[in-house]
C-alpha cells in the first residue's frame, strides 16, 4: 500500500509539494515517471536510471503479458528482481494499447492533437469500431503487434496480470479515447470505463495500490461526471486519462475541472503526457505525477535538451564543438564527455550514443521538476 502527505499548497495555483511512501521508499512530488514500458528505460541499465535522479519508473501491462509473459517475471521474484529495480514501480493497466492499436493507428494520431495536425474534421461516432481490434463491454479483443495472434485483455485479466508482475502500483483498466471521438462515442466508453473500474476493485487481492482512472475526453459534463465516479470508489489514488484536447489551452481547462473534485488527500497521476513546456502548467493543475516518453524517444533521435531549448546532436556542426551539452547542468554525461564526441557517436549510429543522450535528457527532466519542487517549496510557483 502507499501513504501521501501533503507537505505544502501553493498559494499561487493548485501546485502541492507531497511525500508519496511505498514499500520501496519515498517519492518527492511533483514527479516525473520515466516509461520503462518492457521492463527497462531503452539504452540505460536500472543503475544508470537511478543516476539520473529517477524516483520512480511505469512499465506496460499489455507489453510485458506478450513479452516475457507475466508468470516468467513472477517465477524471477517479480518486477522489481526481474530488472534489479529497488526502488518503487507502477504498471500501466494496458488501457493505452486500446487506443494506440486501436483508432490511433487507423488515424495516425496521438493523445494531444495539437501534435499531429491535419485530422481536426474526423469524429469517431457512437458505436464505431477500430479497425484492428473489437471493444466489449467486457474487455477488447486485440491482435498482438508481435505475432498477429488473438488475445483478449478486460479488468480482470489486467489486474490478474498486474498482480503477478508486483509493481507497487497499479492502474484500473480503461478505455484511452481519441481527441476525434464524438460525445456520443465517449458518454458510452466512460459507461464502460466506470462499469470496468468496479470490476477492477473486486478483482484485486494483493496489496498494491490501485489508481482508478478519469476519462471523458474533451467534454467537461463528462470529465467532472467520471471524476465524480472514480472519487467515490475506494482506489489509492486517481489517474487522469484518455485524450486531452487539440491543443495546450484545452489540456489546461481539463484539468482544471477535474482535479478540483478528486479528493486533496490522495495522489494524482497524469497519464502520458509531459513535453517540457507542458510540466509547469502540469503541476500547477494540481497533478502530482505524470509519466512520458519525451525524454528518452527524443534522445533515440540524437535530440538533448539544454537550457537554451533542444539540441539535434545529427547536425554537422557539433563535431567541432568541444563544449558540454549544457554548462550548468551536472549529469555525468555533462561532466565526462562533450557534444564533438557525442554528435559522431550519433552520426556514427553507435548505441552508446543514444545512451549518453538518454541518460542527459532524463537527468536535464528531473532536475527541471527538482526545481519546480523547490518554488513550490519556497512560495515562488
Amino acid at each position: 500500500m502507499i501513504k501521501f502527505k501533503i507537505l505544502k499548497k501553493s498559494k499561487k495555483s493548485r501546485a502541492r509539494l507531497g511525500l508519496l511512501k511505498t514499500e520501496r521508499g519515498v517519492i518527492e512530488t511533483p514527479c516525473l515517471v520515466p516509461v520503462a514500458t518492457r521492463a527497462v528505460v531503452k539504452t540505460l541499465t536500472s543503475q544508470e536510471v537511478k543516476e539520473t535522479k529517477t524516483q520512480i519508473l511505469i512499465a506496460n501491462t499489455f507489453h510485458l503479458h506478450l513479452k516475457p509473459g507475466e508468470e516468467i517475471i513472477k517465477g524471477a521474484g517479480g518486477l522489481h528482481r526481474f530488472m534489479n529495480w529497488h526502488s518503487s514501480l507502477m504498471t500501466d493497466s494496458g488501457g493505452f494499447q486500446v487506443f494506440s492499436l486501436g483508432f490511433g493507428r487507423d488515424l495516425g494520431i496521438g493523445k494531444v492533437l495539437k501534435y499531429f495536425p491535419g485530422h481536426e474534421k474526423e469524429i469517431i461516432k457512437k458505436k464505431e469500431q477500430p479497425k484492428s481490434i473489437k471493444i466489449s463491454q467486457n474487455g477488447v479483443y486485440f491482435q498482438s503487434p508481435n505475432n498477429g495472434e488473438k488475445l483478449f485483455l478486460g479488468p480482470k485479466e489486467s489486474i490478474k496480470i498486474q498482480e503477478k508482475l508486483g509493481a507497487d502500483i497499479i492502474f484500473a483498466f480503461d478505455e484511452c479515447t481519441s481527441p476525434l471521438s464524438g460525445y456520443d462515442y465517449v458518454k458510452d466508453s466512460l459507461e464502460r470505463t466506470h462499469y470496468w473500474a468496479k470490476i477492477c476493485l473486486e478483482t484485486k487481492k494483493s496489496k498494491q495500490a490501485i489508481f482508478g482512472i478519469v476519462q471523458g475526453s474533451r467534454f467537461k459534463k463528462l470529465r467532472q461526471q467520471s471524476a465524480e465516479f472514480i472519487n467515490s470508489l475506494s482506489f489509492d489514488g486517481f489517474g487522469i486519462g484518455g485524450d486531452l484536447g487539440r491543443n495546450k489551452q484545452e489540456m489546461k481547462k481539463i484539468l482544471d475541472w477535474t482535479t478540483p473534485l478528486l479528493r486533496e488527500e490522495k495522489p494524482r497521476h497524469l497519464l502520458g503526457i509531459g513535453y517540457l513546456k507542458d510540466i509547469e502548467n502540469i503541476i500547477k493543475s494540481g497533478i502530482d505525477l505524470f509519466d512520458c516518453t519525451v525524454p528518452t524517444h527524443y534522445a533515440r533521435r540524437g535530440i538533448a535538451f539544454v537550457g537554451s531549448g533542444k539540441l539535434n546532436l545529427k547536425q554537422p556542426k557539433f563535431l567541432n564543438d568541444n563544449e558540454s551539452l549544457d554548462k550548468k547542468c551536472f549529469c555525468p554525461v555533462c561532466r565526462n564527455y562533450k557534444k564533438t564526441y557525442i554528435s559522431h557517436l550519433i552520426r556514427a549510429k553507435e548505441i552508446t550514443g543514444l545512451k549518453l543522450l538518454t541518460l542527459h535528457n532524463l537527468y536535464f527532466f528531473n532536475t527541471f521538476v527538482e526545481n519546480l519542487r523547490e518554488k513550490i517549496r519556497r512560495g515562488k510557483f
